[in-house]
């Protein structure tokens, strides 16, 4: 196995290759958890993982609560099942706070401040009542809370956390929060060393081959709590050492490779990108000094399991347009995987999709411009 295996197993193992998923909650399953802090290029990453679905269609199961979003893992949004959302919060939620710790400090933030707005943040909410942030920050003002600066985003993330709140179906274009214990039904508990066993398991059969320190990255957990996962379910693993560096992953690697071109237009957060730390670079193998233009040009091109460029897209009437900065010029058969990857995320928004391509600068690392 060298570093360009892995990148191709990974496409497979995230389910960007391979057989594709029926529905976005059987993503969210298996991948546990997914990055959503931004939520509509989050719902691009679960239906490119199924056969077809599209942006309504993942609407409605986050509306009707099969897919749930929370502050779990780590200091950011993330999608989740309802069946995980409690066992995750209670293993990967303390370790939050502390990452968090130096912002509530500086935001006057003790479990005083938090056990009162906890309670009324439970009162406003109560009774299937579901309320955007901007109501629920009345709400708290109402009661002389003070919501300067930042203290409205940490005071619910806080609630999140403990559990208290998750989100709710969307008012309109807006985003609410809902009690969790009125949202999510009840689900057994796991003790800490079988959360341990759940989470390891399901990060290396899901984002393998992957170090600890991946791991460690993606979850939050401590060493120590990494190593007992591994002790746990070290016979359902296995691992190899690919330049020193031991790579964990369940299962052999697929049987058929990647079909060559393969072009996917990634979000900036999507997990093959986000989901790593350590071993990050296998997808820029080459070493490209990444687009710098990337408020702008903020999605990920990917050929072949490796970066390619990053591209933008903008919404017309019947429309969506991408423009796609490459590091190197595309040949014919790479610009009709380009293409195809277009049309996909074209039918998720139930748009015709069209391609124009720019070179990146070698001297600047910006998109060259006409």
């Amino acid at each position: 196995m060298n570093k360009e295996d892995i990148a191709r197993w990974r496409l497979h193992n995230l389910r960007l290759a391979g057989a594709a998923l029926a529905a976005p909650e059987d993503v969210v399953a298996w991948l546990c958890a997914v990055q959503s802090q931004d939520f509509g290029p989050a719902k691009w990453s679960l239906a490119q993982r199924t056969g077809g679905v599209g942006d309504a269609a993942v609407d409605r199961a986050f509306a009707d609560g099969a897919i749930v979003r929370t502050h779990v893992l780590r200091p950011t949004w993330h999608f989740v099942l309802p069946t995980d959302i409690r066992w995750l919060l209670e293993l990967t939620g303390p370790r939050v706070h502390a990452l968090n710790a130096y912002y509530y400090r500086q935001l006057g933030l003790d479990d005083a401040v938090f056990e009162r707005c906890n309670a009324l943040l439970a009162g406003a909410l109560q009774g299937g009542v579901h309320l955007t942030r901007k109501q629920l920050g009345a709400a708290l003002e109402r009661a002389g809370v003070a919501l300067g600066g930042f203290r409205l985003a940490y005071l619910l993330m806080n609630a999140e956390l403990r559990g208290i709140v998750c989100s709710g179906a969307p008012n309109g274009k807006q985003h609410t929060y809902a009690l969790l214990e009125e949202r999510v039904p009840r689900a057994e508990p796991r003790t800490r060393d079988e959360a341990l066993a759940e989470l390891t398991l399901r990060y290396y059969t899901s984002h393998g081959p992957a170090t600890v320190k991946d791991f460690g990255w993606w979850s939050s957990l401590t060493a120590a709590d990494i190593r007992r996962g591994l002790e746990t379910v070290a016979s359902r693993l296995q691992h190899e050492v690919v330049d020193g560096v031991a790579y964990w992953f369940a299962g052999s690697a697929p049987a058929a490779g990647l079909a060559s071109p393969t072009v996917h237009l990634l979000q900036g957060y999507d997990e093959y990108i986000v989901g790593y730390s350590q071993s990050k670079s296998v997808l820029n193998l080459a070493g490209r000094t990444l687009v710098q233009d990337r408020p702008v040009f903020n999605g990920v091109a990917i050929l072949d399991g490796q970066v390619a460029g990053h591209w933008k897209r903008t919404l017309n009437s019947g429309t969506v347009a991408f423009e796609v900065a490459l590091y190197e010029p595309f040949d014919a058969a790479q610009a009709k995987a380009l293409q195809a990857a277009a049309d996909r995320q074209g039918e998720f928004l139930g748009l015709t999709a069209t391609v124009a391509t720019t070179g990146i600068s070698a001297t600047t690392g910006r998109p060259a411009r006409a």
